[in-house]
């Protein structure tokens, strides 16, 4: 179910991994952003959108991970944009003959019969450096960096405060890396273009877990921050999502964190150099 979180910006949560589908009203229909995971969810949005009398016009993938990129046939043939390096990396992996098993793989077992992939991936790369997204409603500004994943991208909702952030600024997910060369590095430049738009932002909405007021957001920046370091210094950080105090199903967490931890620290002995 849809809930408002800023005028004319809603919300829906999905079960499993708290996967946040974004709703911004336009003046012809909605932007849908990071739809959703599972053939119910994405049909209750659309469902919900059609009580509205609110088509789909336009759609963003924040970054091309699986759960990003879906799409369900009652949301309609709308352009479904994303940044020209997340589309390209999604051609690149749907011009592989096994990209659907491949796919199926990775999905989490307690859904993987219920994840669509018909319409997988079939993402429109909006030109190099694109700073605005070419629609019909609130200005959206796009905020590219190379954190988490190739041609990931944050939203800024200029007039309504809100910063759709994509797979960052969670309070349920630690920092997850990029398989690049300095990936903390990448990292940590992620976070300063975040940073660099934080002051306009009211509604923080990450692509996983809870949305948060203005009053939340620079502490989560922080503490992203502070992970990114403690993975360069090659120690663990003292972070509640990763400790004692993690949210209850969530502790798996931990296990990604330990992977990143000894991927960086492998990094930094086979090749001299600090991430």
């Amino acid at each position: 179910m849809l809930r408002q979180v800023a005028d004319g910006v809603l919300v829906q949560q999905s079960e499993l991994l708290e996967n946040n589908t974004v709703v911004v009203q336009g003046r012809a229909g909605v932007l849908l952003v990071d739809p959703g995971l599972t053939r119910d969810e994405m049909a209750t949005v659309a469902n919900d959108l059609r009580e509205m009398g609110q088509p789909v016009v336009a759609g963003f993938a924040t970054h091309p991970d699986w759960d990003h990129v879906l799409w369900h046939p009652e949301f309609g043939d709308a352009p479904r944009y994303g940044t020209a390096r997340c589309a390209e990396y999604l051609r690149d992996l749907l011009a592989n003959p096994d990209w659907r098993a491949r796919v199926t793989e990775g999905l989490p077992p307690e859904v993987a019969e219920d994840v669509p992939l018909d319409l997988f991936g079939l993402i429109t790369g909006l030109p190099a450096d694109t700073v605005w997204l070419p629609w019909d409603g609130p200005r959206v500004r796009i905020v590219e960096h190379p954190a988490h994943a190739p041609g990931h991208a944050a939203l800024l909702i200029e007039d309504r405060g809100v910063l759709v952030a994509g797979d960052m600024l969670s309070d349920v997910l630690v920092p997850m890396l990029d398989d690049t060369a300095d990936p903390v590095a990448d990292y940590l430049v992620g976070l300063q273009r975040l940073e660099s738009v934080a002051g306009d932002v009211k509604v923080l909405v990450p692509g996983h877990g809870s949305v948060c007021g203005a009053d939340e957001v620079r502490a989560r920046i922080d503490q992203d921050r502070a992970y990114g370091h403690a993975l360069r210094d090659g120690r663990t950080a003292d972070d509640p999502r990763i400790g004692p105090s993690a949210k209850p199903g969530w502790e798996w967490v931990v296990d990604v964190h330990e992977g990143q931890l000894q991927r960086v620290t492998q990094g930094e002995a086979g090749d001299g150099t600090p991430g």
